[in-house]
């Protein structure tokens, strides 16, 4: 994002705001570049707010807002907000927030999509929320996690959800670490697995996004732009303004109390064993043919795990290599943020006949696509 941008805030318990702009699809259009006048104003602003003159800053930043400026109008959404030269507005924050993120703003988008969902206009916020996720921003991701997790305002997915809070607890988020453990306790391990893959997936899709958006803001394309540690040619320098409050996300989205997993039922006791009954001649059994081996040629995959430690994925390869769906066919790892552990050189229903039979025994397992 080119120019002055504030420090992204968490929007915290505003109940009742009346939105001053209505919600859309988040946007993909960036406005002109301001001229020398707009840009020399809100750099005005960001002096006269980092010398603590709030009222200076916000007077400075009124014509670039009116002209749509988007640094101008997310800027004095954070004084409004923060109560900072001006009385304290919600309502007002939000609709500068909505006019500066539809303009592609993308820490107003971040703001926007939190306001929207802790206002109780949560199926309007779950568009930003996911821009933002796919983004790789923490708190969309915890909300969007939450909501995967208990199957409202969006469809029910545990691994989705495990791979989304995963993801913002590795950001840091606190709330994100105590929602992870508990669903470590619900979600079945075949499923955590396929999460922390799918984490290390999105995680890598989010650095793509972030650097096709900073490549757009620099050749001037119509996408909105991620911010960027330099700004581009032109551009007024960065300055980060601390939020009157640590920032905090959806607090009261929590997962409800979540039932125990079903234990097994006990076994119904043995009957007594029977008295042997004379021993009669063994018959003959025609030996049945052995099945024929699976084909070790071919472009499918199977994967069996994803793991934070790498001796797990050796430890779980010694104990399953020997099993007939495994034999014959040659390991493979990809490393990143967890160590995928795939056996190779499947036929599609080669793949799906061994994953079949590797569930049936208790296993995880996953058929990978060429």
């Amino acid at each position: 994002m080119r120019g002055f941008a504030l420090l992204a805030a968490a929007m915290l318990g505003c109940s009742g705001l009346a939105a001053a702009v209505s919600a859309q699809e988040p946007p993909r259009t960036l406005p002109a570049p301001p001229d020398a006048t707009t840009a020399a104003a809100v750099r005005a602003g960001v002096d006269a707010w980092s010398a603590g003159n709030y009222e200076a800053a916000v007077k400075a930043w009124q014509a670039p807002a009116a002209k749509g400026d988007a640094d101008a109008l997310f800027n004095l959404g954070q004084a409004y907000k923060l109560g900072r030269g001006v009385d304290k507005d919600l309502a007002k924050a939000e609709g500068y927030y909505g006019k500066a993120a539809r303009l592609g703003h993308i820490s107003a988008s971040d703001n926007y999509g939190i306001l929207l969902f802790q206002t109780n206009r949560q199926q309007a916020a779950m568009p930003w929320l996911q821009s933002a996720a796919d983004r790789g921003e923490p708190r969309a991701m915890y909300v969007l996690g939450i909501a995967s997790y208990n199957g409202d305002y969006a469809p029910k997915d545990w691994v989705r959800a495990y791979a989304l809070i995963t993801r913002a607890a590795a950001a840091g988020l606190p709330q994100a670490t105590g929602s992870l453990a508990t669903m470590n306790q619900t979600i079945p391990l075949a499923q955590r697995q396929m999460g922390v893959s799918l984490a290390n997936e999105l995680d890598q899709k989010a650095a793509e996004a972030r650097g096709r958006e900073l490549a757009a803001a620099d050749l001037g394309s119509n996408v909105p732009a991620a911010p960027a540690s330099k700004a581009p040619p032109g551009a007024i320098e960065t300055v980060d303004l601390p939020p009157s409050t640590p920032a905090e996300p959806v607090a009261s989205y929590l997962p409800p109390p979540m039932e125990p997993a079903p234990q097994p039922k006990p076994a119904p006791p043995k009957p007594a064993p029977a008295k042997p009954a004379p021993p009669k001649p063994a018959p003959v059994r025609v030996a049945a043919p052995a099945p024929a081996p699976m084909s070790s040629s071919g472009t499918y995959r199977i994967q069996l795990g994803a793991f934070g430690v790498k001796t797990n994925a050796d430890a779980l390869w010694t104990r399953v290599r020997g099993r007939p769906e495994l034999s014959g066919h040659a390991r493979q790892d990809i490393p990143g943020t967890v160590t995928r552990l795939l056996a190779t050189g499947y036929s599609q229903d080669g793949a799906n006949r061994a994953c079949a039979a590797l569930k049936a025994g208790g296993l995880a397992c996953l058929v990978v696509a060429p």
